[in-house]
């Protein structure tokens, strides 16, 4: 058995909830996690420790009165299984619920606004599963009004600054962008890589991604029990992020036959050192340089 997996992601104002395992919303409450920022819920895949909480969140959302529309990204049948357990305790919502349920078998999609993109990751496990991939979209670049003034542009035009665009001024110069504006912040990215036995071919859809999460249910002394369940190693996990070339690993999904999760660190910094372990409670902090646990 391993421990229920949920995540909360924070990225460019959106906060995504990733998998729901049973406990999650006792959890959300615990750490402040405002229920109401919650629009869109991406599921792994349909075996209890990642969903089982899902439909007593959904309930919750409705006795708190919620108003705004939720989605659900998931694999196919997750829509049966929470509108059964809905109707059979007669809790339909009184918010619109949207399934979207994903059966690609290759990268695709699944959501998309001016901020951020999320596409799949197609997993090796004993049911269909899938990880996702949060990129966020290059920002505006930032305006330097000083310089702006020093040329004498109007602020008619700082919008088109901030879009990148080179300024002509009234005699005919060009003011070039680079010299009015500011570089936007790096885009960030982030990799779920849930339940899933070792598989190379994930690194080349993640590349350079900023930080990856892969689950790491056992060590490599019980590498042949990874094999028959479907799952990785800690080294396994840390070869992923290697090749990737992401900046740091997040291990997490650990079996509970180990009495301590710090092996788990210890031995995939052999391969990659940046290794970091998710826990109950643990936050990360992506905006401070250069990775805050």
């Amino acid at each position: 058995m391993t421990n229920p997996t949920a995540q909360v992601l924070e990225i460019r104002n959106h906060m995504f909830l990733i998998d729901c395992g049973e406990g999650t919303q006792v959890q959300l409450r615990k750490h402040k996690i405002k229920f109401s920022r919650i629009n869109h819920i991406f599921i792994s895949h349909l075996h209890g420790d990642h969903f089982f909480g899902l439909p007593g969140l959904v309930v919750t959302f409705r006795l708190l009165g919620r108003k705004k529309e939720l989605h659900i990204h998931g694999p196919k049948g997750v829509k049966e299984a929470v509108t059964l357990l809905l109707k059979l305790g007669d809790s339909w919502t009184n918010y619109p619920l949207y399934f979207h349920e994903i059966t690609a078998k290759t990268s695709v999609l699944v959501y998309e606004d001016e901020k951020v993109t999320v596409h799949t990751i197609p997993l090796d496990h004993r049911i269909y599963t899938n990880g996702f991939l949060f990129q966020e979209k290059l920002a505006a670049r930032t305006l330097n009004i000083k310089a702006a003034e020093f040329y004498g542009i109007d602020k008619a035009y700082f919008q088109n600054i901030k879009n990148g665009k080179d300024i002509i001024l009234e005699n005919g110069d060009v003011i070039s962008n680079k010299k009015i504006s500011y570089n936007p912040p790096a885009a960030k990215s982030y990799a779920f890589c849930s339940d899933t036995a070792y598989k190379p071919e994930i690194a080349s859809l993640i590349k350079n991604v900023f930080a990856l999460y892969h689950e790491a249910t056992f060590l490599e002394s019980e590498a042949t029990l990874a094999v028959k369940t479907k799952h990785s190693t800690a080294k396994q996990a840390a070869s992923i992020a290697k090749e990737s070339g992401a900046h740091f690993l997040i291990l997490g999904h650990y079996s509970t036959r180990y009495g301590s999760i710090l092996p788990f660190k210890e031995e995939a910094s052999t391969i990659f050192p940046k290794t970091y372990l998710a826990d109950d409670g643990v936050s990360f902090d992506f905006e401070l340089a250069p990775f805050v646990e």
